[in-house]
């Protein structure tokens, strides 16, 4: 004879399953985020690496004047497109119709000024609205490379070395990773991978709740033979479980993409292995169970189905506040991060993203946040249970 927590367990999630609405849901939040942040990062990719992949044209007046600065653009792979004198006008349509990424303009005198040693004048106009900074500061750099030399050259053609140009030489030595540079916009994106385990079981959590004592249905199933732990059991562990399908499917979807994407290209890296990500989705099951807990201990106390659903679409939010002012005070991570609900797993996850050896501490405070107020949380809802003025809504 199967327990009684156990029937009810069953008879909730087969009829969450007949639920379009709960699935829905469900599938909404399990694939949204993660390809919606598949999308952002390979378009910041893409955009890193325009350059490299597809060259850039730079529309030049007077190329002829500076023979070694058109050499210098070419051999940076950028291809120059000679124009004709042009007006303020036509250069400010030019660079509106994206065709070449900016354009640079020699002073008439330029060679004059040149050979006489005055300031030569190279006007770039660009379109500071477009997609193109940074083209826009590989073409700076080759021109400050490129002004750099011409004054070493005659700085040494009279008999000066350049080195007096340069008092003080200064080497820049990096020691942070690529995981640990990367790792405040990765937590800054994980943040937001756990806030579905508030959402995934709320429609179930609200309906076997508020709705089952809106419909009257709650009154029949107490007359069973049933004590109201069991129900409530039952009930919780439905609501639970789309919550941990939901979270593990959505981690198991951003670590996919997230491993499949190049990001050492915009100096990323994603270094969490399949085992530590499987020991991640381990520790999460807790905070499901505590977000339905939660749902469930709430719902009870709403008059109607409406009223929790709004309840508890603000109650949804309070658990992202603790991240949001870690990130904004810019805290360093510490312990206690790994006793607060939900920041604990997103502080887990970055640090496994930095490529941290963290044992096995942070993953048992982080299991056991979530799930004592879980327990707490189904503890007060049994008691609730237990009340016919409550039952009744009396």
């Amino acid at each position: 004879m199967k327990p009684a927590f156990l029937v009810v367990f069953l008879k909730e999630f087969k009829e969450t399953l007949r639920d379009r609405r709960a699935l829905v849901l469900l599938a909404l939040f399990t694939l949204m985020y993660p390809l919606m942040l598949g999308y952002m990062l390979n378009q910041q990719i893409g955009r890193a690496t325009r350059s490299e992949r597809e060259g850039m044209e730079l529309a030049v007046v007077n190329g002829a004047q500076a023979p070694n600065l058109m050499a210098q653009l070419k051999q940076k792979n950028i291809t120059i497109v000679p124009m004709p004198e042009m007006k303020e006008e036509a250069i400010g349509e030019l660079l509106r119709g994206r065709k070449v990424v900016a354009l640079l303009r020699l002073d008439p005198k330029f060679g004059e000024h040149y050979q006489a040693m005055r300031p030569a004048g190279i006007e770039l106009w660009y379109d500071s609205a477009g997609d193109n900074s940074q083209r826009q500061r590989d073409i700076e750099e080759v021109l400050q490379s490129y002004s750099s030399n011409i004054s070493s050259a005659r700085l040494l053609a009279h008999g000066v070395s350049p080195a007096t140009m340069a008092p003080v030489r200064l080497q820049r030595f990096d020691t942070g990773s690529t995981a640990a540079r990367s790792a405040g916009l990765i937590g800054a994106i994980l943040g937001f991978l756990f806030f579905p385990a508030f959402i995934c079981g709320l429609s179930a959590a609200v309906d076997s709740t508020a709705g089952e004592r809106e419909r009257r249905s709650l009154e029949v199933l107490m007359a069973q033979p049933a004590s109201p732990w069991s129900l409530i059991t039952g009930k919780w562990l439905a609501a639970g479980s789309l919550a941990v399908i939901g979270i593990t499917l959505e981690l198991a979807l951003a670590h996919a993409v997230l491993s499949w994407l190049p990001l050492e290209e915009i100096g990323m890296s994603w270094r969490v292995t399949s085992a530590q990500l499987a020991l991640v989705c381990l520790s999460t099951i807790p905070l499901s169970l505590f977000a339905a807990g939660l749902h469930i201990a709430l719902a009870m106390n709403a008059k109607s189905f409406k009223e929790a659903q709004s309840m508890l679409s603000l109650v949804i939010l309070l658990p992202m506040l603790p991240g949001v002012a870690v990130s904004v005070l810019d805290l360093k991570t510490a312990t206690w991060m790994y006793l607060v609900p939900m920041l604990s797993n997103q502080t887990l996850l970055r640090e496994l993203a930095k490529g941290q050896d963290l044992g096995a501490l942070p993953f048992v405070l982080t299991f056991f946040s979530s799930m004592l107020p879980a327990l707490g949380a189904v503890a007060f809802a049994s008691w609730r249970m237990k009340s016919e003025r409550y039952v009744l809504s009396v």
